[in-house]
């Protein structure tokens, strides 16, 4: 896909549903690629034309997960244009002008028929086994037959003629693809309801908002024969299409919302299939963007990490394959925890203070924390150094922000400690706080030593102190290193905390 003389123009045009699934994102991302790399402009278009599936606030939040990833658009909500409004719902009145002109010009018409006469149809069809498609009737409707049967109550809608042709779609991905006329049927391009359909309101809006390429997903394949269908009643032009693999699971089913509805019936932890998911997990804008990026494309180097810049110099349509592509979480994972590991500690910084928000009132210790001070949270993060999501970091040091009283001890991490061999790890505790309370100087080096000291001079191995020092001060085995933990939670309330382990208040 090179660049024409004319400037590219590409949109991407959700459907307000809900947060934007993670196939959207690879979608607004590629058009996004394109449209940096030509000097373009993409646009964000809103179809909400099917009152019932809209979803309050869908938009919103949209709009704040492609913020998220860093994907701004050049025309659309909250930004404007000259080719607006960019709600479909607030477009009728052109949608409705196309229509009258294609009833008016004979390659549209009113079909009348019920509810009941159209199942009836697709029964008839399946008794006689032929394919069920909808039957032109003859003959058509006038013009005033649908008007009048509209103006009585009936629930008319308008279906586009298709003409007796096999339509050629000639795709920047797929090469060459046909429609053979005999599979082609007339479809409905108004509703009942006197909304357009999703092709017929995209197919105004690509021509009256000038896009000249058009990058979405395989699955509307099959509908592009229709739009083209359309373009060449209306006498529009043909944008150039290029329709991305699908994106499926690894064990080959299609990335669904209603994974997470099936995971949480059988009483599992739903997959992140929405962006706002991995967000709210811990992962980084950047190793998601990265890592949906090849997700269908190759940049043709053994090279797999790139930055959102370089993504924009080597992305080309021509790279990208026809084949389904795979997601694969434990690879994201990876990749999330190599972008930890490469960030500046200013951006993790601003990444965890995020990712707090998004989870304040959800994650124990999410607000507390998000109160901290920088230099504080600062700590935290490097006290974690290597961790995978931003998710493990709250796991290894939720109990900094959690009240001393409030902190719950995990059984098994109580009896396997601290009261396993009669209580052995209490009475390391017993012995090892006296020692500690003569200690003013809680820095980490200091306490290293210290904790190191009492093990030899017990002839004890460290893990033998560390671990019932670690559930004391956490609840359980899981934190940073013991110095760093003591110098994290601070004098006074490691401890209180021992104190409240060796008293057998856990």
């Amino acid at each position: 896909m090179t660049a024409p003389s004319n400037k590219i123009r590409v949109r991407f045009a959700p459907s307000p549903t809900g947060y934007l699934h993670i196939g959207g994102a690879r979608t607004v991302l590629f058009n996004w690629l394109i449209a940096r790399k030509h000097g373009g402009a993409l646009l964000l278009r809103i179809e909400d034309t099917d009152q019932a599936r809209n979803v309050e606030d869908s938009v919103a939040k949209i709009v704040e997960d492609l913020r998220w990833l860093g994907l701004t658009w050049d025309e659309g909500p909250e930004v404007g244009g000259e080719f607006g409004p960019y709600y479909q719902s607030q477009r009728l009145a052109l949608y409705e002008e196309h229509i009258q002109f294609l009833l008016n010009s004979g390659d549209a018409y009113y079909a009348l028929e019920s509810p009941e006469q159209l199942a009836a149809m697709r029964e008839s069809a399946k008794r006689e086994k032929r394919p069920v498609t909808y039957l032109r009737p003859n003959p058509i409707p006038t013009v005033d037959d649908g008007r009048n049967a509209r103006n009585s109550g009936k629930p008319v809608v308008v279906r586009l003629k298709m003409p007796p042709l096999d339509i050629t779609i000639t795709d920047d991905i797929l090469g060459s693809v046909t429609l053979p006329a005999n599979q082609a049927e007339d479809f409905v391009i108004q509703k009942s309801d006197g909304f357009p359909t999703y092709h017929f309101a995209c197919v105004v809006d690509d021509e009256r908002m000038k896009i000249t390429h058009v990058l979405r997903g395989q699955e509307h394949l099959m509908n592009t024969p229709k739009h083209i269908a359309l373009q060449k009643a209306l006498g529009f032009a043909t944008p150039r299409y290029a329709h991305l693999p699908v994106i499926f699971n690894t064990d080959g089913s299609k990335m669904s919302k209603r994974d997470k509805e099936k995971a949480i019936a059988a009483g599992r932890h739903p997959p992140e299939i929405d962006v706002h998911d991995f967000r709210a997990s811990g992962y980084f804008p950047e190793a998601v963007l990265n890592f949906i990026a090849l997700l269908g494309w190759s940049p043709g180097e053994e090279r797999e990490f790139f930055t959102l810049e370089e993504l924009v110099d080597r992305f080309t349509i021509e790279r990208v394959g026809k084949t389904n592509a795979k997601f694969d979480r434990e690879k994201l994972l990876s990749f999330n925890t190599s972008w930890a590991a490469k960030l500046p500690a200013s951006r993790l910084l601003e990444a965890f203070r995020d990712y707090l928000t998004v989870n304040s009132g959800v994650v124990l210790g999410a607000s507390t924390a998000l109160a901290a001070p920088d230099d504080f949270l600062s700590r935290v993060l490097a006290s974690c150094a290597g961790f995978r999501t931003l998710a493990d970091v709250m796991k290894k040091t939720g109990f900094l922000f959690i009240h001393d009283d409030a902190l719950v001890y995990d059984e098994k991490a109580v009896q396997k400690v601290l009261l396993k061999n009669d209580g052995e790890g209490k009475r390391v505790l017993g012995e090892w706080i006296t020692l500690l309370e003569s200690h003013s100087d809680w820095t980490g080096s200091t306490l290293e030593r210290v904790v190191a000291d009492f093990a030899t001079s017990r002839n004890i191995s460290l893990g033998q102190v560390a671990q019932p020092i670690r559930v004391a001060l956490t609840g359980n085995t899981i934190s940073p290193t013991i110095h760093d933990t003591l110098e994290l939670l601070g004098r006074d309330r490691s401890i209180a905390r021992i104190h409240r382990c060796i008293q057998g208040r856990f």
